[in-house]
């Protein structure tokens, strides 16, 4: 599969930044990595810790994507890598 290949590439070069990018975009990158590799998030992965705010953030981030297949998911962190990598 050769999305499959790419995405696996991505996931490479995502830790090759020149910059670090900033938290919205980690988020995203988080959240469809998380969406393509463990698809829909569940409750159960929601922060039990109320005061966990990046937690927080993450699971609702991941949360949005809701939905979305595994492999549209791939797509989209294929594609926000290689516009990070410019």
């Amino acid at each position: 599969m050769e999305l499959q290949r790419f995405f696996e590439q991505a996931v490479a070069n995502s830790k090759l930044l020149s910059s670090k990018p900033d938290n919205e975009t980690l988020l995203k990158l988080y959240s469809l990595y998380k969406q393509a590799t463990d698809g829909d998030v569940s409750a159960d992965n929601e922060p039990s810790n109320p005061f966990d705010f990046v937690a927080k953030a993450k699971f609702n981030a991941w949360n949005e994507l809701k939905g979305k297949t595994k492999e549209d998911a791939m797509q989209g962190y294929v594609d926000l890598v290689n516009q990070l990598r410019g």
